[in-house]
């Protein structure tokens, strides 16, 4: 079987708000979105696609890793974790494999991005950059749908700079989900929203039109998904039906049946596994996800039910648990005393966020003059609480937006201790991290506040083969003819999201004995996931010759 080429194309913070989904989801017909539209006829559309964290991190950790962020620690966001040794980096599978693999350019994997995963994992990363005749995976992750572009002027101005005036959406048409005040501020973020989608479907027809022009596109498995929900209140970081359900379309030329759908719930780190699957690689036992294509492009079954979850986002405190099955979610609250919607510093200033605390603190004063507050719903009356249920249950075919609460209704009994157990055996099956102190995670994962260090791997010469070790569990090794240099400092968001030192050197991934260059220097560098690097080992001097 001829290993297909990948290619995955993500965007930030959008709900199936684009037009393949128009018939699915409430404001979907909204933003046109035609190539998009296009990748969908040509392929297959997941009706119902759930991340496992509604906030990047978290959620791109699960991808990427085909492992849900409870089990492996990967749960609190931009907290750097310690995973179990056997988790490893999707990319790096795929490059053990002979596949040319980047990564363009966003990370945030809830880990240090080690140089073993990626060929080239920086703003330039492309697949036009392989060594002849090598398959290739190839991630772009774009920023164009992102919360900030809906709130910083500036950075909206240049995210939808393609669009002319006419293309952008007015206000005055967008529909406003129940849970949002009908308020000019409310509809000009949602306004800027979709322009922000329209945008993004202009950047993706780039990427698909590079393949067309390389000849490509008939030998490449293409992804488009999104990392979680809207950046609005009830959906992102909210382990709602809004925080986590997702667009994911895969165009297979030759495989998948053009205009095709899928109708049941996956999980987004299904998609690891599906990689592999459909490469014809093995998939390591440890992942939590199942394949969804056989490697002729046949459907596989899914599990029966999508898991969520929502923990520490910046300082707002809280543990939610979420499950899916084809038609209601269930949801455990762990902190019910605590609000949906508790101070978040960035949020808290901007758009949406902003126009509900100040509804709230109005009815507030409204009480306090003896008249019945009556600026907010119910519904979004629930965002800005005090407390919440411990126990949610909705009818999503009937109720998308979890309006009405059925966790009391006896003819919803049977579901509710179904989906009860179900969950229960998910929390029981996987270890569930986030119900440990984070400070007791960390004083486990980095005693005394530093990182375990990567033993130094031990190389060996036999003839001109050199054989390289590293005694640490879970760890990987490289090597590069690149000497050590200075790299330049790295951003905030780089330092925040893991991004790989930007220093220039490119390494080459240990799969077996190799013979080095001629007449060049080596070193040789192991890295495991949540450790600091090893030292680097100098090539031929500290080769240790066999016997010696």
């Amino acid at each position: 079987m001829t290993s297909p080429n990948i290619v995955w194309i993500s965007t930030h913070d959008i709900n199936p708000h684009i037009g393949p989904y128009s018939d699915l989801w409430p404001g979907a017909e909204v933003p046109p979105t035609p190539r998009l539209d296009e990748l969908a006829r040509q392929g297959v559309r997941f009706d119902q696609a759930f991340a496992a964290a509604p906030v990047c991190a978290p959620s791109r950790s699960a991808i990427m890793t085909g492992c849900y962020p409870t089990a492996i620690g990967t749960m609190h966001m931009r907290t750097k974790a310690v995973p179990p040794p056997e988790t490893r980096l999707l990319a790096e599978y795929f490059r053990a494999a002979g596949y040319y693999t980047t990564n363009n350019w966003f990370t945030d994997f809830q880990v240090e991005t080690p140089p073993t995963a990626f060929d080239d994992c920086s703003a330039t990363a492309h697949w036009r950059d392989r060594p002849e005749g090598a398959p290739f995976f190839a991630a772009f992750h774009s920023l164009i749908t992102h919360e900030s572009r809906i709130y910083g002027d500036a950075m909206h101005a240049e995210a939808t700079a393609t669009l002319s005036a006419e293309e952008r959406t007015d206000p005055s048409e967008v529909p406003v989900p129940p849970y949002h005040p009908d308020t000019a501020a409310t509809r000009a973020s949602w306004a800027r929203y979709y322009d922000l989608v329209m945008a993004m479907d202009v950047w993706v027809g780039g990427i698909l039109d590079q393949l067309d022009e390389d000849g490509l596109t008939d030998e490449t498995l293409v992804v488009f998904w999104s990392d979680h929900g809207a950046s609005f209140p009830g959906a992102k970081r909210w382990a709602s039906e809004a925080g986590l359900r997702v667009p994911l379309l895969v165009r297979w030329p030759g495989k998948i049946a053009p205009g095709s759908h899928r109708p049941e719930v996956v999980q987004m780190l299904d998609l690891a596994p599906t990689m592999m699957h459909a490469a014809g690689l093995s998939v390591p036992a440890h992942m939590h996800g199942v394949p969804l294509f056989s490697p002729d492009g046949q459907p596989l079954a899914a599990a029966p039910y999508a898991y969520g979850a929502r923990d520490r986002m910046d300082a707002q405190e809280d543990t939610v648990r979420t499950v899916r099955d084809q038609r209601y979610r269930y949801t455990v609250n762990i902190h019910p005393d605590r609000s949906a919607m508790q101070y978040n510093h960035y949020p808290d200033h901007v758009g949406t966020w902003n126009e509900l605390r100040r509804l709230a603190h109005e009815e507030g004063e409204m009480l306090s003059l003896g008249h019945v507050p009556a600026l907010l719903t119910d519904p979004q009356r629930s965002l800005v609480s005090a407390g919440r249920p411990a126990e949610e249950l909705y009818d999503i075919a009937d109720d998308p937006h979890e309006t009405r609460n059925l966790i009391d209704d006896p003819a919803h009994h049977p579901v509710r201790e179904r989906l009860r157990g179900a969950l229960d055996a998910w929390r029981s099956t996987h270890p569930d991290l986030g119900v440990v102190p984070e400070t007791e995670l960390l004083a486990q994962w980095r005693p005394g506040g530093a990182s375990r260090p990567t033993s130094t791997p031990v190389a060996r010469s036999d003839a001109d083969l050199v054989t390289v070790a590293c005694d640490t569990p879970g760890s990987s090794i490289a090597w590069t003819t690149s000497p050590p240099v200075a790299a330049r400092e790295r951003s905030k968001l780089e330092m925040q999201t893991g991004a790989p030192l930007p220093d220039g050197r490119r390494w080459h991934l240990y799969t077996g004995p190799f013979t080095p260059p001629r007449d060049a220097e080596v070193w040789v560098g192991a890295w495991r996931l949540g450790y600091a690097p090893s030292a680097e080992v100098r090539l031929p001097s500290a080769i240790t010759t066999e016997g010696s």
